[in-house]
């Protein structure tokens, strides 16, 4: 037998907010089984067709160093540095920029999301296939 992830967990000091911008940044959903309530220290979205979910925990302590696991996110009917200019306009924080790290047409930018983790936006497919 083996595993399979079922969801990726998140330490947060606004398990709502951070739910929320992620929600729109995978364009995922509340998951049904997980009603949003004010006051509520959890939030789990979803993608709508089913697959591995985000799970946001409230806790007190800030975040305090670099990610140890990091998502490396690929646009979808976006080029790369399109999907950039959108997150930085929701909030994303700009970390690195390493487009041509491998030659003319390569690399990914690194942003961080409103409290501080970081991730990665590659090449979408579209680019990688011109």
């Amino acid at each position: 037998m083996t595993s399979r992830i079922f969801q990726a967990t998140f330490d947060c000091a606004d398990a709502r907010s951070l739910s929320a911008w992620w929600a729109g940044v995978l364009d995922y959903v509340q998951a049904p089984d997980d009603p949003d309530q004010p006051g509520q220290e959890i939030a789990r979205i979803v993608p709508p067709g089913g697959g591995p979910g985000l799970l946001f925990l409230q806790v007190p302590e800030p975040k305090t160093a670099k990610n140890r696991l990091h998502f490396d996110l690929r646009p979808i009917g976006r080029t790369r540095d399109e999907e950039v200019e959108r997150l930085l306009a929701n909030g994303a924080t700009f970390i690195a920029d390493h487009r041509g790290i491998h030659g003319p047409g390569t690399g990914w930018f690194v942003l961080a999301d409103p409290e501080g983790n970081e991730f990665c936006v590659l090449r979408s497919d579209a680019e990688l296939a011109g």
